[in-house]
C-alpha cells in the first residue's frame, strides 16, 4: 500500500506513517489518538455484515464479499482490507458454527447445471498395462457430461496436442453434440503458460481455434483445485475399477471396446447424487447439446522457423525443403504440423492471397532430410565447372576425369605445372663449403638433394 492509503486507513498523517515505516522507527506504531481513543478501521463498521455473510456461506470468497459490499452497501475501502479481515474472521465464524479447521479445508461448494450446459475433461494414467505388448505407457482420456454424469473414455499412448483434441472429436461423436462449456485443469494443451492467482489465463491458440470451431466455452480451474471437476475425477476411478481392473488387454482398440461394452451397464444405473437413471438423464443431456459442425477442425502444431541458405527448415530434429524462388535466407516461415504432415506457410500472403509454400509427409525419427528436388530449381548445380592441368595459354588444354591417374603418384605429379620445371642436382658438400661448416664426409653419390 502507498503512504497515502495507509494514512487514510489509519487516520494518521503521511509524515507519521513514513516515520514509523522507516528503519529507525520503534517496533510498534501508535494505535490511539492524542485523546486516548482507539482509531477505528474502515472495515470495522462492516464487520458484522461480513460475519453474517460468512455464517450463510463459510467458503464465500473475499472477492465476492468485497464486490457485494461495494455494490450494495457503498463500501469504499480497499479489497486488501476485506481479504485480511476474512482471513481472521473465517476460522472464528467456523468455530462458532462447530466446523473444525480440518473439515473446513476439505469442504467445497456443490453446483448443478442444466442439460447440455457443461462437460468436464481429464486425463488418467493407466501405466504399463500394455507393457507385455511393447507399449511403454497408456493414458485414458475422459469427458463426463455434468448434468447426467454420462461418461466417455478412450485410451491413447500420447497426450500431445493432436491426440488431445482428436479425443474431443471422438467424445462429441459419442454424445452426438457439443456441450456449451468444457471444464479443464491447467494442462499445457489448453493453457499457454501459468500465471499468478487472479490474473487472466492465456489460452493455447489451438485450444481457442478448436473451441471457436465447435462453439463451446473454455473454463479453466484455479491451480490445485481438483474438486472443481469432481465429476470427471470420480469417473477416472470408476472406469479403472469397472473396466480395467483384473483384465488383460493386447491393444488400445481392445481397451476402447471394453469401455464401450460397459457404457450400457453404466447408463442403466441410478446415480447416487441426482437419484435418477443415468441413461434417462443422459437423453435430456444429449438433446440439449449443440450440433456438430459440418467439417472437423484440423489441429496443428504451429511454430516459426528461419529458412537456411540451403532452402531447408529445421523442425523436430529433421529438415524440410521450401521453394528457393519464394523465400530468402533467414526468412521466418510458419510450420503447421499434424501427426502425418508438415505444412510450411509464409507469414504474409502472396499476390494471389496464398501462404502455402510446401507440404511434406512428416518424417519418422531424427536427422531425416525431406527434400523435393524441384524446390532447388534455379540454384547452381556445379555441373558447368572445368579443371585444367595448368598449361600455358598457348598450349592446348586437356580435360582429365577425376581419379583417372589417381593410382600413380607420378601421374598426380605430372598433372601439376611445377612438374615441367627442370631442377639441378648437386652434392650436399657444396652447402657445407658455402656455409663454412665441417666438411661433408658421406660419399656424395649416396645423398643428393633436388
Amino acid at each position: 500500500m502507498s503512504l497515502s492509503e495507509i494514512a487514510r486507513e489509519t487516520g494518521l498523517d503521511r509524515k507519521t506513517v513514513r516515520k514509523y515505516l522507516s528503519a529507525e522507527s520503534p517496533a510498534s506504531p501508535p494505535r490511539r489518538t492524542s485523546n486516548g481513543q482507539h482509531r477505528g478501521r474502515v472495515v470495522d463498521e462492516f464487520a458484522p455484515l461480513i460475519d453474517s455473510m460468512l455464517r450463510a456461506e463459510i467458503l464465500m470468497k473475499a472477492t465476492v464479499i468485497h464486490e457485494r459490499l461495494v455494490k450494495e452497501y457503498g463500501f469504499t475501502g480497499n479489497y486488501q482490507r476485506i481479504k485480511l479481515y476474512v482471513q481472521e474472521a473465517r476460522p472464528r465464524v467456523a468455530e462458532d458454527l462447530g466446523i473444525t479447521p480440518k473439515e473446513l479445508a476439505g469442504m467445497h461448494r456443490r453446483f448443478e447445471v442444466i442439460p447440455g450446459a457443461q462437460a468436464q475433461v481429464d486425463w488418467g494414467d493407466e501405466g504399463t498395462i500394455l507393457a507385455h505388448m511393447g507399449v511403454g505407457k497408456v493414458y485414458s482420456f475422459h469427458m463426463t457430461l455434468s448434468y447426467s454424469r454420462d461418461p466417455f473414455c478412450c485410451f491413447t499412448t500420447s497426450q500431445d496436442l493432436q491426440t488431445f483434441f482428436d479425443c474431443h472429436r471422438r467424445a462429441f461423436a459419442h454424445f452426438g453434440g457439443v456441450p456449451m462449456t468444457l471444464v479443464y485443469d491447467r494442462t499445457k494443451t489448453v493453457v499457454r503458460r501459468h500465471v499468478a492467482p487472479g490474473e487472466a489465463v492465456p489460452l493455447h491458440p489451438e485450444a481457442v481455434g478448436f473451441s471457436g470451431h465447435y462453439d463451446f466455452d473454455i473454463d479453466v480451474l484455479a491451480a490445485y483445485r481438483p474438486t472443481g471437476k469432481g465429476r470427471v475425477e470420480r469417473q477416472v476411478l470408476i472406469v479403472r475399477d469397472h473396466v480395467l481392473a483384473g483384465r488383460a488387454f493386447s491393444s488400445i482398440e481392445e481397451m476402447d471396446a471394453a469401455f464401450m461394452a460397459w457404457v450400457p451397464q453404466r447408463r442403466a444405473q441410478i446415480h447416487r447424487t441426482h437419484r435418477e437413471v443415468i441413461g434417462h438423464r443422459a437423453a435430456r443431456d444429449h438433446a440439449a447439446l449443440r450440433p456438430l459442425p459440418a467439417t472437423p477442425y484440423l489441429v496443428t502444431e504451429r511454430h516459426l522457423r528461419p529458412v537456411g541458405k540451403d532452402c531447408l527448415i529445421a523442425f523436430d530434429a529433421n529438415l524440410y525443403s521450401v521453394p528457393a524462388r519464394k523465400v530468402r535466407p533467414r526468412q521466418l516461415v510458419e510450420i503447421r504440423a499434424t501427426k502425418s504432415q508438415v505444412m510450411l506457410h509464409a507469414t504474409a500472403p502472396d499476390s494471389r492471397g496464398e501462404t502455402l509454400l510446401a507440404m511434406h509427409p512428416r518424417a519418422v525419427g531424427r536427422g531425416v532430410r525431406v527434400v523435393e528436388e524441384k524446390h532447388w530449381d534455379g540454384l547452381p548445380t556445379g555441373k558447368g565447372r572445368r579443371t585444367t592441368t595448368g598449361n600455358s595459354p598457348c598450349q592446348p588444354r586437356h580435360e582429365h576425369r577425376l581419379g583417372e591417374e589417381a593410382g600413380s603418384l607420378q601421374g598426380l605429379l605430372n598433372r601439376a605445372a611445377a612438374a615441367s620445371i627442370p631442377v639441378g642436382r648437386r652434392p650436399l658438400s657444396v652447402y657445407d663449403e658455402l656455409t663454412g661448416t665441417r666438411p661433408f664426409t658421406t660419399h656424395p653419390s649416396t645423398k643428393e638433394t633436388s
